[in-house]
């Protein structure tokens, strides 16, 4: 009978180490695959915060109209920005132009121009300038609008110092959407108290502005989260990104101290008309997407939203495709909403 006993004791000790043993290795396998994913996240993140920038386009003195050279600091205080103020006479608004990640101050190249040229002509100043490492500007990283909402709160800074006007309208393409975006929630509310206006950060109470000075915003190619414009570029670029592009976003936001952005929602609740423009091939974004976020807006604040569909380009590729129906969107939406009848 002991022996019998013995014999089970033993076979329930062998089966208790196999059980130790296999749940080890499993283990063993699930913490390598942790590290793995975890050091192509980094470097991965790494590779697309340290992008090389984009020279500005040579434009030859003749087909660009008169501008002055502006240079001027970010909101964090630590980054020297530049950037080109374009002067119309008697000027309805300034129009300050937020570019895309990897871009510069001219998105559309020397054809962007055009576009100049008819807001001028429409009333409107022009301020275009060159985000954090972009450009000839400071700065050494790229944060697809997670540290570049800071750039864009400089712009307005320096336009309200050069500019006569009393306001301005925004204008974001890409990743500039999200800057933009961020920048105007960071804002506070017109008519706060002191003991309000206390509970933000010392960099923003020093702002000599506020929501109220931002009067409208046109979208190129808006994506319905800020994270949106990360993750096509890890699939399709990094090695197992269409694993890792649901890390990397997420280590861009933690290196940039900020937090993922529902765009949608905020350009549905724009207190102000806005214009979307996008592309009816975009794959990159999603038409669709973009779709959805219009008939949000429509639903919300249909009187003061326009919308443009160009159709046949891809994402960021409208004015490329039909820059005339591209100006004359732009130029219509100015005039709608902006421009005071004599």
């Amino acid at each position: 009978m002991s022996r019998g006993f013995v014999g089970a004791g033993t076979t329930r000790a062998k089966t208790g180490n196999t059980f130790i043993v296999r749940s080890a290795l499993v283990l063993s396998i699930l913490a390598a695959i942790l590290i793995v994913l975890i050091s192509l996240t980094v470097l991965s993140s790494n590779h697309l915060m340290n992008i090389d920038r984009t020279e500005v386009s040579n434009v030859p003195s003749n087909i660009l109209p008169s501008y002055s050279t502006t240079s001027f600091e970010s909101a964090d205080g630590q980054t020297a920005l530049q950037g080109w103020f374009f002067k119309t006479k008697d000027p309805i608004s300034t129009i300050i132009v937020t570019h895309n990640s990897g871009s510069n101050r001219l998105p559309f190249g020397v054809e962007m121009i055009d576009m100049i040229e008819a807001w001028l002509d429409s009333g409107y100043n022009v301020f275009m300038f060159d985000l954090r490492n972009s450009g000839t500007s400071g700065g050494d990283i790229c944060g697809y609008g997670y540290l570049e909402w800071q750039d864009v709160l400089g712009a307005i800074s320096i336009v309200k110092q050069i500019s006569v006007t009393t306001d301005v309208i925004l204008y974001g393409i890409g990743t500039g959407c999200t800057a933009q975006l961020i920048a105007y929630d960071k804002l506070p509310d017109a008519g706060l108290t002191e003991a309000e206006l206390n509970s933000y950060p010392e960099n923003i109470r020093e702002l000599d502005f506020d929501k109220s000075y931002i009067v409208g915003m046109i979208f190129d190619s808006p994506a319905k989260s800020s994270d949106d414009y990360i993750r096509p570029l890890v699939a399709q670029n990094e090695f197992l990104g269409v694993i890792t592009q649901f890390l990397v976003p997420y280590a861009i936001r933690v290196s940039s101290s900020s937090d993922n952005v529902n765009l949608a929602a905020e350009i549905a609740r724009l207190p102000m008309p806005i214009l979307i423009i996008y592309g009816g091939h975009d794959t990159f974004i999603g038409a669709d997407k973009i779709t959805q976020i219009i008939n949000e807006r429509n639903r919300l604040n249909s009187g003061i939203t326009d919308s443009a569909m160009i159709s046949g380009a891809g994402y960021l590729e409208e004015y490329a495709l039909n820059k005339n129906e591209y100006i004359r969107n732009v130029t219509d939406f100015l005039d709608t909403f902006f421009k005071v009848e004599i």
